[in-house]
């Protein structure tokens, strides 16, 4: 062996821990540095061709290998059309909110028909309370956060500032009934028909006595025997003689602090505890008592308290006309 050829197989010896590669024509060898790292960076590479090619193939074959491609672009789709949607939607209940502000209006208009007070601005504004938080919505980001928070919260105050009105009607109802059952309950037609003076009530002369002093009430001047009707609903609670200047009279109490009192008359057709109702005949006029001539003597108290009558007549309605008119009502 020649010594050349000694002398690079002792090299080669002392390279035995390097990758190296010799070139036989030549009989010379050179070391190949970095061989590992270039081994690997070309396996990658083959990869990364071969990842990709597959991937060029399944997306030409509609994800043949099912990967998910097609379903990510349905979600983002869909992404854009809820997100469109949900726009349209907080949209559409910020026009409600403003039919609602309308109903609101005419609710107050209908509260002060029926002697309620009206639902001021604060009360119908006022913050709802318990709402989800925003942090239950961190999963999602961005826009979408923001359209679906805000229409949450108006969806939140829509559906409390609803069951308040709700709520309002019906106080608004439950009022009007109580209102109709009370009206019945108040005096408003003229007991009698006849003349009378819109100064009858208050200081004056007595017709007899002659001397000044207070009247209570109303003379509304009838003959003796015309009829006498209640002025509203009511149970009867006296009828008949008085010892005092107002002879046989009649009186009914009609609830909510009204009562009225009928004197003079000549004949009672009634009788205590007697229910009544605004129209019905109850005595006939006369000249009972401390009078003059035949007439009615008519009083309203309001919880005890002497009124003027005629503070309480509906355009001079006697009970005749109200009685047509219910008539004619009844009949439309």
């Amino acid at each position: 062996m020649s010594d050349y050829l000694k002398g690079i197989i002792r090299k080669m010896a002392s390279f035995r821990r390097r990758r190296v590669f010799v070139l036989t024509d030549a009989l010379d060898y050179r070391e190949v540095r970095f061989f590992r790292t270039r081994v690997g960076v070309f396996g990658i590479l083959i990869g990364l061709v071969t990842v990709g090619t597959l991937l060029i193939a399944n997306h030409s074959a509609n994800d043949i290998l099912g990967l998910g491609y097609n379903q990510l672009s349905l979600l983002s789709t869909e992404n854009s059309v809820l997100k469109e949607q949900l726009l349209v939607m907080s949209n559409r209940m910020a026009d409600l909110e403003q039919e609602i502000d309308g109903l609101a209006d005419r609710g107050n208009d209908l509260r002060l028909v029926v002697d309620l007070t009206p639902l001021d601005e604060d009360t119908r504004t006022a913050g709802v309370g318990g709402s989800q938080s925003s942090a239950d919505l961190s999963y999602i980001s961005g826009e979408a956060n923001e359209i679906l928070s805000n229409s949450r919260l108006l969806l939140d105050q829509l559906t409390r500032e609803v069951q308040l009105q709700k709520n309002s009607y019906e106080e608004i109802y439950r009022q009007y009934q109580d209102n109709k059952t009370m009206f019945a309950h108040v005096p408003s037609i003229k007991p009698i028909a006849g003349r009378y003076s819109i100064r009858g009530y208050g200081m004056r002369i007595h017709p007899v006595l002659g001397i000044r002093r207070m009247h209570e009430g109303i003379d509304i001047i009838a003959d003796v025997g015309t009829n006498i009707y209640a002025a509203a609903d009511g149970v009867v609670r006296y009828a008949g003689r008085t010892r005092g200047g107002y002879g046989t009279v009649v009186e009914v109490s009609h609830g909510y602090g009204y009562s009225t009192l009928y004197a003079h008359v000549s004949k009672t057709l009634v009788k205590p505890g007697q229910k009544v109702t605004r129209g019905d005949i109850i005595a006939r006029s006369g000249r009972t008592g401390l009078v003059s001539g035949p007439h009615l003597h008519y009083e309203v108290r309001r919880w005890g308290r002497k009124m003027n009558p005629v503070d309480y007549f509906f355009d001079d309605v006697d009970a005749a006309s109200f009685q047509a008119e219910l008539q004619a009502v009844s009949l439309r």
